[in-house]
């Protein structure tokens, strides 16, 4: 598989949190990104965004981190966002938002938990600047990035890390490391969502999205578990070998079933 190159699509748009919850509303099953962009300009939701950045909003924001696979992210948070905490909420709109910018993805899986783990309390921009000057020497941008965009990258970076609640908001060169464990209902949905993306129950724990998270195969294995103790599936695990009977058989189930808590 080609690796895929680093852009700097982050600078559209941080966390969204608040815009992102507003075209969750919106949106409707069919629609696309221009679909979704004449029914928000015209709702009245966004009086203080200018048509040029809601379209941005919606077509480097939205549309890469939510309509993708055919729009199965955007179907799922649209039912299930009403019914989940802040925190399950965040940390669905991070796992989103870390698959559409490879970028983040590895910030995080390299250099936070890297921090966070070697018993670090705070992790500077200086840090995320030369992870992006690695990046574009090692040859993960289609080319190489001027001093300017290096720092702008490193700051969406951090700043992106902020909005989710992995770093404290600040406007510091240096943030401290907040505490950031995965909540159970998330750990379900990433586990049913690698599920029916077709991975093997073997190669499930030891997916990348969990390193997201801080999370090895053995931990992992424990989420799984705790998962369990739900009902919504049945793992064994024992050494290298890992079976999982899945339950519920369709994303509406999975949906329906962490609806009801």
């Amino acid at each position: 598989m080609t690796e895929r190159l680093y852009t700097t699509q982050l600078q559209a748009g941080l966390g969204m949190q608040a815009e992102t919850t507003v075209l969750f509303d919106l949106w409707q099953p069919g629609m696309d990104a221009s679909d979704l962009f004449d029914l928000a300009l015209g709702s009245g939701r966004f009086p203080n965004v200018s048509a040029r950045r809601l379209r941005n909003i919606i077509s480097e924001c939205f549309a890469p981190r939510y309509l993708r696979n055919n729009a199965q992210p955007a179907m799922l948070l649209r039912t299930l966002h009403s019914t989940l905490s802040n925190r399950e909420l965040e940390q669905l709109l991070f796992l989103y938002t870390a698959r559409a910018n490879v970028i983040l993805a590895d910030f995080v899986r390299e250099v936070y938990w890297g921090a966070y783990v070697g018993g670090r309390h705070e992790l500077t921009n200086d840090e995320a600047q030369n992870f992006v000057i690695r990046a574009t020497a090692s040859g993960r941008t289609s080319k190489r990035w001027a001093d300017t965009t290096v720092r702008r990258v490193a700051a969406y970076l951090t700043g992106c890390c902020s909005d989710f609640g992995l770093l404290e908001r600040s406007a510091h060169r240096s943030r401290k490391i907040l505490p950031f464990r995965i909540e159970p209902r998330v750990a379900a949905l990433l586990a049913y969502d690698l599920h029916f993306s077709g991975v093997a129950d073997n190669a499930l724990a030891s997916h990348a999205d969990w390193a997201l998270f801080g999370l090895d195969r053995t931990e992992a294995i424990g989420e799984l578990r705790r998962v369990s103790l739900r009902g919504l599936l049945v793992i064994q695990a024992a050494a290298d070998v890992i079976r999982i009977s899945w339950p519920l058989k369709a994303s509406e189930e999975v949906v329906n079933a962490l609806a009801k808590g």
